[in-house]
């Protein structure tokens, strides 16, 4: 296992999922970083002993630190075994994924319909041209950033700004998966061809348009997954095959993978 306290992520953390100040918060934020970005992978032993000395600090909060993953679905924490990393899950993913369609498709409905739709249009347009210059010079850590942005605009501009940090904890396993996907196997140019079908749906005020612009563009992960599990089946695992006594706990409180 190797950690780097330096370590950074594509993923923007919201609120709800910020590291904080604290020692724990830190260790928390090192370890989801590396965690979505598979430099920790699934399956991989997780030692609070090899961790604390890693990061220079004690193992109470790095185990306070695990403990809030595992409640996010991320560890899987044995009895007598330890802690390890989650694989991954397509249930997981399905899960991530229906949240984050049930509410987006209703976001850019409302933003449709928004008196502050000129506005948005003008940031959604700069935001696809900056990812087809992205695109061009295959600049994927900042084109994702771009497309956490596309979206979030849609949020803003539908009334709901604090409703992000809502959308960023229920997709957290669906950017997990898709840190293997793009653009390795999804591609830029049908990432922007999507953004703009959303785009020109919401230019010429056609809400249900619009709608099924963006559920195609949240559902194209279905697409390409199966590449994924090919390339990466040992990152996958059907809990339904694991004896009963072999199966993790969740966290404390916690019996669903995404909070």
């Amino acid at each position: 296992m190797d950690i780097d306290p330096q370590a950074d992520t594509p993923f923007g953390l919201s609120p709800v999922l910020s590291a904080g100040t604290s020692v724990a918060g830190r260790a928390f934020g090192i370890l989801l970083s590396q965690i979505m970005t598979f430099r920790l992978k699934p399956f991989e032993l997780v030692s609070e002993k090899a961790i604390s000395e890693a990061l220079g600090i004690s193992r109470t909060p790095v185990r306070e630190a695990l403990a809030r993953l595992a409640g996010l679905g991320l560890i899987d924490i044995y009895p007598q075994r330890g802690s390890v990393v989650a694989p991954l899950r397509l249930a997981d993913l399905e899960k991530s994924q229906f949240l984050r369609e049930a509410l987006e498709v209703g976001l850019v409905g409302r933003a449709v319909a928004s008196p502050n739709r000129p506005h948005l249009l003008h940031k959604l347009k700069d935001e696809l041209v900056l990812q087809e210059a992205l695109s061009l010079i295959s600049d994927d850590r900042r084109f994702f950033k771009s497309d956490e942005l596309f979206h979030q605009h849609i949020a803003n501009h539908a009334g709901f700004p604090g409703l992000w940090a809502e959308i960023s904890a229920a997709k957290l396993h669906m950017d997990r998966f898709r840190f293997l996907t793009f653009p390795r196997v999804d591609s830029m140019k049908t990432v922007i061809d999507q953004h703009r079908a959303i785009v020109d749906s919401i230019e010429i005020g056609e809400a249900r348009r619009a709608e099924e612009a963006m559920r195609e563009h949240l559902r194209r992960i279905f697409s390409v997954i199966g590449i994924v599990q090919q390339r990466h089946p040992e990152y996958f695992s059907d809990e339904d095959q694991q004896p009963q006594l072999a199966r993790p706990r969740r966290g404390r409180g916690e019996k669903d993978a995404v909070a």
